[in-house]
């Protein structure tokens, strides 16, 4: 059967001016789109596909995720054997793709081996970008040792656990650790920059790790022509960040105007996760979280749409994550219209395709729909920049969906 795939009669959705043209074909040859344009040459070895009455999107990205944590209690998933973990992560990955997800961004969790399953096919799934062990400060927020454990934090920590922290303390540990993630093959590393929600004993205004300690992992970051991205709620956890060089800012919830200024300063970007709060909120209480821990998450929730305004109106670049837990992984589609209550339809679109692309550093290959970019594609049926709904409901109005010149979802018949 021919390689190539020719989609025609479409709207395609321009993701870098946010525009829409009708009557347009795209030409799929292998793995990447070869050609878009309105007369197309006829191709007799082609498969064709009408898909009028469609919006055409690249594949959308979500810039925040972890497929491996298939738990909400990060304590017992880091008790749970990585062989269980990875089977338990291929449902989730392949959830994912099915929403129009063909590349995420991972925060922590996935490795080089969950990479290369899904590029061998033994798993169906979105193309990773991962982060390896997110690196934390003792006590940080990767931390995930219960208090008064006594046992060695490298073997809870750093060994052979399903997700999040790798503990490093002093700029000597710390270059160590970012080049440990990068050796694993690491596509971007993770630090934990402030306190977080899931975690009970540090406070979200609170700072982790040093200006030393942080300049020195973005260094390896960037002696390996990679960058950081930092997980950070508060303003002074961000600008910190930002003025040691981590390129993005994720979650963000309680960032001020000023800090908001220097991520523009610094060409930094901001991925909003909203989807795991408005998860969290209606889920928290019963999965045992305490008081301290529902009283952050109450805070980040009800400021977390604000802090994109503030982030909008200073001329930040924003992105689109989910950061989303177990069963809760289900709700990922969510950000969309959670992030429409502060920015335009769009926006968002833009966000979860040619912005995230570009912070990946994937300019031109994803998140575009252009020759010589990867045929990551996504059919609506309807118009998403009218009703963003269209985009939920786990892929429903979604017909066709390619990933890499492959039709991974087609319910429209070949002509």
């Amino acid at each position: 059967m021919s390689s190539r795939i020719v989609l025609r009669n479409a709207t395609v959705f321009d993701s870098v001016s946010g525009t829409l043209t009708p009557n347009l074909s795209v030409l799929v040859d292998g793995d990447r789109i070869v050609d878009v344009g309105a007369a197309l040459p006829a191709l007799g070895d082609a498969q064709v596909f009408d898909v009028r009455d469609h919006i055409l999107l690249p594949g959308l990205i979500d810039g925040h995720v972890h497929v491996t944590a298939t738990m909400p209690d990060f304590f017992k998933l880091t008790l749970t054997p990585q062989s269980l973990i990875t089977a338990q992560a291929k449902d989730i990955l392949l959830g994912i793709l099915m929403r129009g997800f063909t590349t995420v961004r991972d925060a922590g969790g996935a490795d080089s081996g969950l990479v290369q399953a899904i590029d061998s096919g033994h798993f169906i799934g979105p193309r990773l970008f991962i982060a390896g062990r997110a690196i934390t400060q003792t006590g940080g927020h990767g931390d995930t040792r219960p208090a008064f454990f006594q046992g060695d934090r490298h073997c809870v920590c750093c060994g052979a656990v399903g997700l999040l922290g790798m503990i490093a303390d002093g700029v000597g540990e710390v270059r160590r650790a970012a080049r440990e993630q990068l050796r694993n093959g690491a596509h971007q590393v993770k630090v934990m920059a402030g306190g977080g929600v899931s975690s009970p004993n540090d406070p979200l205004e609170g700072t982790q790790y040093s200006i030393e300690e942080m300049t020195a992992i973005v260094e390896e970051a960037h002696a390996a022509r990679t960058y950081v991205m930092a997980h950070a709620y508060s303003p002074e956890a961000i600008t910190r960040a930002v003025t040691c060089g981590v390129r993005t800012i994720e979650h963000g919830n309680l960032i001020d105007a000023q800090a908001a200024k220097v991520m523009v300063d610094r060409g930094a970007y901001l991925v909003p996760t909203l989807a795991t709060y408005d998860s969290l909120s209606r889920n928290g209480a019963k999965l045992g979280w305490s008081a301290d821990m529902l009283a952050k998450l109450e805070q980040v929730t009800r400021q977390g749409v604000e802090a994109i305004r503030i982030a909008r109106a200073a001329g930040v670049k924003i992105g689109f994550g989910s950061d989303l837990l177990g069963e809760m992984h289900a709700d990922q589609s969510n950000e969309f219209t959670l992030q429409a209550e502060a920015m335009s339809a769009v926006e968002v679109l833009q966000s979860a395709t040619h912005v995230n692309a570009e912070m990946m550093g994937q300019t031109g290959n994803l998140g575009v729909i252009a020759p010589g970019a990867h045929a990551d594609l996504v059919a609506v049926a309807g118009n998403p920049l009218e009703d963003l709904t269209l985009l939920q409901q786990q892929g429903k109005y979604l017909p066709l969906i390619m990933k890499a010149g492959n039709l991974v979802k087609n319910e429209l018949a070949a002509n």
